[in-house]
């Protein structure tokens, strides 16, 4: 794990190389364990060098550690490009940033207020 300015990146922890054919995923170890407050959850996101250059993405970006939660931090990476990816012990693959939530009770409600957009989604607001 190597700090960075936003975040930390996570490294690979691998005892032997893996490599991820074409098309295809795999869970790759960081030998991390955290605990973190409650109140706090840790985001798993990719390295946009690593997309941008081998077609490498998190498919499930970004993952969300909760607090309860005790076990390695391991981190699903999938090949969309058309070379094999090979991950090697110490490789950076993936960025943790740890974030603050506040828990809402939510309540039922007949009606909600109005606003400009209303229920226009998916490019309501622009282009």
């Amino acid at each position: 794990m190597t700090e960075g300015s936003a975040g930390m990146d996570l490294c690979a922890a691998v005892n032997e190389s893996i490599v991820i054919s074409p098309m295809s995923s795999a869970l790759v170890p960081t030998n991390l364990i955290v605990e973190l407050p409650i109140g706090f959850e840790a985001q798993i996101r990719p390295r946009s060098g690593l997309a941008f250059r081998n077609k490498v993405i998190l498919p499930n970006s970004p993952g969300t550690i909760d607090s309860d939660y005790r076990g390695e931090i391991k981190v699903i990476m999938m090949n969309l490009g058309n070379e094999p990816f090979m991950i090697n012990r110490g490789d950076r693959i993936a960025q943790m940033v740890i974030s603050e939530y506040k828990k809402v009770r939510w309540e039922e409600a007949k009606s909600l207020g109005g606003t400009n957009r209303g229920e226009g989604g998916f490019g309501s607001t622009g282009k």
